[in-house]
């Protein structure tokens, strides 16, 4: 290839619609990226908000807890699919940090592939497994059925899922983050229209919830695809570029399974909290399955900042500029600390107000809140975590980010079911295990953060990550 075709390919993939993060203000640039990313996050949260929602003030308590349950289980499942996305996301911001097209195109091809093939696989799986999985969550008799018709329908959108989210993950790889939101918007809305219709309107019970999120999904999923393939050139695959190039399949692999075990362990440890919350019955369920909403709706905002700050740190990576990693982890742990303040305050004082858009039952409520204010308190540590997860799948580190997970989750499960056996505790010591988990995982990623920090000052760049050969 001569230098000028070279320069040309290089053009080619930074050309519009991208964001180069690896130069300009460090601080207008992740706010240009990670703006976009929060938006969508926040009405990706709508699909099922707006299920809970309307299922809880339409269908009852009982079909608000079936629905609640389904959503931890489908999460499990989703982020098995996000994290694959994700990993193959961060293997393609280094390629596009380092201005290497090739590798790009077919880093996309064969993450396509091979991912969209275990969706698939997937899919069909939990689908031939779903009894055992609901008996797995200790899912009592009142919730069972209405909870088994609702994921059953809800499993027909996975492959809608998985291309969201690869697209999106790619599309965020080379610095674009509002197409994935533009789509986004139009599902959501589509999601609550179509939610008030079939529950509201035509009567269709759970079903029509679950009915409601999956024609969304579609909407967003084959959307995206379309679009992308259409509007974007560089995402159109030549037949020189269908190739499994070895060295470069086992550097997306490790990203993309690593990550994916990570997403999978975190949620797992939360499907295994999910089945004690069920041991407690229909009350706490519903309480725990609105809060949750509020929750999740809080902290995704710097869920997505820590994305945000993944793309950088993994396309600065890519082209070699390590001080600017370290002066935007400076800023972005400061402005996570600042946001995640504010929204603490936000839930501790209005969480009360938020429950009961979900619910009228005061008992519900009230559980709800000694949620909302235990776990609320404590933001921060969660937006801080997240920046670590992001900062070692950026550096091809995904396995640090595991250990994280592991010490996170396994001792929000390990004290959820040994403090919420103390009688005088009861199910507050769910809640309480949760920052306690968040906290030591913290810890841990501060001293591996410096271990590499010093690694990466002795020039020891090499062992970070694997060889780009």
């Amino acid at each position: 290839m001569t230098k000028a075709s070279k320069k040309a390919e290089n053009a080619a993939l930074s050309s519009r619609g991208t964001l180069d993060l690896t130069q300009g203000s460090i601080v207008k640039g992740l706010l240009a990226f990670s703006l976009p990313l929060m938006a969508g996050n926040l009405l990706q949260q709508c699909y099922n908000i707006a299920d809970t929602l309307i299922v809880g003030r339409f269908l009852g308590d009982t079909a608000l807890a079936a629905v609640g349950s389904a959503y931890t289980l489908m999460i499990l499942l989703n982020s098995i699919v996000l994290g694959l996305s994700m990993g193959a996301g961060a293997y393609l911001s280094i390629m596009f940090g380092a201005k290497d097209r090739r590798a790009f195109d077919q880093g996309f091809f064969m993450s396509l592939t091979s991912i969209g093939l275990f969706t698939l696989i997937m899919n069909l799986a939990v689908v031939l497994g779903i009894d055992g999985l609901l008996h797995f969550m200790q899912v009592n008799e009142e919730v069972y059925r209405p909870m088994r018709r609702y994921t059953l329908i809800v499993f027909a959108g996975i492959m809608a899922t998985f291309l969201y989210n690869y697209f999106a993950s790619v599309l965020r790889a080379i610095g674009n983050s509002l197409l994935p939101l533009i789509l986004l918007a139009v599902s959501s809305l589509l999601n609550i229209v179509l939610d008030l219709l079939f529950v509201a309107v035509y009567q269709w019970g759970i079903e029509g919830a679950a009915w409601a999120t999956v024609i969304s999904q579609y909407v967003s999923g084959l959307g995206l695809t379309v679009y992308s393939y259409r509007k974007l050139p560089y995402l159109r695959l030549s037949r020189k570029d269908m190739v499994f190039e070895k060295t470069a399949l086992r550097r997306i692999a490790r990203l993309a399974l690593l990550t994916s075990l990570q997403q999978s362990i975190m949620n797992f440890g939360i499907l295994l909290v999910q089945g004690r919350v069920n041991s407690f019955g229909t009350q706490v369920m519903a309480a725990f399955a609105a809060s949750v909403k509020i929750d999740t709706l809080a902290y995704s905002p710097v869920q997505d900042f820590g994305n945000a700050y993944s793309t950088f740190v993994a396309q600065n990576h890519g082209a070699q500029k390590d001080d600017r990693i370290r002066l935007g982890t400076r800023k972005s742990a400061l402005a996570v600390l600042v946001f995640c303040l504010i929204i603490s305050t936000i839930v501790f004082l209005f969480g009360r107000i938020f429950l009961s858009c979900f619910t009228k039952d005061p008992a519900v409520i009230t559980i709800g809140v000694r949620y909302l204010r235990i776990e609320g308190s404590f933001y921060a540590l969660i937006g801080f975590l997240f920046m670590f997860y992001g900062y070692f799948r950026a550096l091809e580190r995904p396995g640090i980010s595991i250990v994280l997970t592991v010490i996170s989750l396994g001792t929000r499960v390990l004290l959820a079911y040994a403090l919420s056996a103390v009688p005088s505790i009861g199910v507050t010591g769910i809640w309480i295990s949760i920052p306690i988990g968040w906290a030591l995982a913290d810890l841990a990623g501060l001293v591996f953060y410096n271990s590499l920090m010093k690694t990466i000052s002795k020039g020891c760049q090499g062992k970070i990550s694997e060889p780009h050969s």
